[in-house]
């Protein structure tokens, strides 16, 4: 975001002013970056000199507001919250020199035509006729689901993997965020949904939802 002036504190992903409830060390915090307006003349970022008191372990937090748009519709809704992670990703990839996202034949810039055709599944329930784009997919359908939502997972993790904070979340933390928290989750559910009623036609369907959905995160008993 390459901000004029920026106060980097080491502090837990989701805790930006310290731990809850200390109001006295939130306030120090909040007048050295305040501060700043008067110190800093040029582009600047500081390092605020003192660790938050640890409480011991917690739970994670993503620590990008992921509010609803004004498109309620679920394409228009994935597509927000794409962006408002796009930054965070970008700076994996240019940290790391690497991304995982691709595995569906898309490339990396080509993570909102992902996202819309995941979203274009979701609210269609068409889940056997390939995506009518300019996109050379690697992989039929369903199977192409499966590969589509593994992109949008990677695109995610290295969007929390460029937060600042010593305790990253681990894989069951993050699991728990995208399918509980996000319309990323939400668009995976609702595609498991259909692929469950798939299923009785075409048994690809049921191995896609269950390599799609991992376990705990569906309602539908996954021996069907």
């Amino acid at each position: 975001m390459r901000p004029p002036r920026a106060l980097w504190v080491s502090f837990p992903l989701g805790r930006p002013l310290g731990i809850p409830g200390d109001a006295d060390f939130q306030l120090d915090v909040l007048r050295a970056t305040l501060g700043m307006l008067s110190t800093a003349t040029e582009p600047t970022i500081e390092d605020y000199p003192t660790d938050a008191p640890s409480v011991g372990p917690e739970a994670w937090a993503c620590p990008v507001s992921l509010d609803v748009e004004l498109d309620d519709s679920l394409a228009g809704r994935l597509l927000a919250e794409v962006g408002r992670l796009r930054p965070w990703a970008a700076e994996t990839r240019r940290s790391r020199g690497r991304t995982l996202f691709g595995l569906s034949g898309a490339g990396p810039d080509e993570v909102d035509d992902v996202a819309i055709v995941l979203a274009t599944v979701a609210e269609s329930g068409n889940v056997t006729d390939p995506p009518d784009t300019a996109i050379d997919w690697a992989h039929p359908m369903p199977f192409l689901i499966r590969h589509l939502a593994e992109d949008l997972r990677s695109f995610y993790h290295e969007a929390i993997a460029a937060q600042p904070g010593d305790t990253p979340p681990n894989h069951d933390a993050l699991n728990r965020w995208i399918f509980g928290e996000t319309v990323l989750g939400e668009v995976l559910l609702t595609i498991g949904g259909h692929l469950t009623i798939a299923g009785d036609a075409d048994s690809m369907a049921l191995i896609v939802r269950n390599l799609t959905i991992l376990e705990g995160h569906f309602e539908t008993d996954f021996t069907n």
